[in-house]
């Protein structure tokens, strides 16, 4: 019984399984290229719908090798807090409010105010 002990073996830590006989699923590896010629390589699944676009690990977009740029028709413009503050009030408002907050402020500090 002692030539057949199991001291040593790691139980548990290790699969006693072998790979043979195992097919790995088909793949394709697809390539994607950044603006400024950054590469990145994707492997995706055979059957898996290629996106046009994905992002690199530097975090810049890069786009399909032989693939068509995705346009983005239904973008709005991005609209800071000055346009939406534009929107709102003319800009002799803005200048009339931002005097009066001056003023304001000053008078709190005890200066003199304009």
């Amino acid at each position: 019984m002692s030539d057949r002990s199991l001291r040593g073996m790691r139980l548990g830590a290790q699969s006693m399984e072998t790979e043979a006989g195992v097919e790995p699923a088909p793949r394709q590896r697809v390539e994607y290229r950044c603006d400024d010629g950054e590469q990145v390589f994707v492997t995706f699944s055979s059957e898996a719908e290629i996106p046009p676009v994905w992002t690199s690990k530097t975090g810049k977009e890069a786009f399909l090798v032989d693939g068509e740029r995705p346009t983005d028709a239904n973008a709005k413009a991005v609209r800071t807090h000055w346009d939406m503050l534009l929107e709102r009030r003319s800009i002799p408002e803005l200048e009339q409010i931002l005097s009066d907050r001056l003023d304001l402020l000053r008078s709190k500090r005890g200066e003199r105010t304009s």
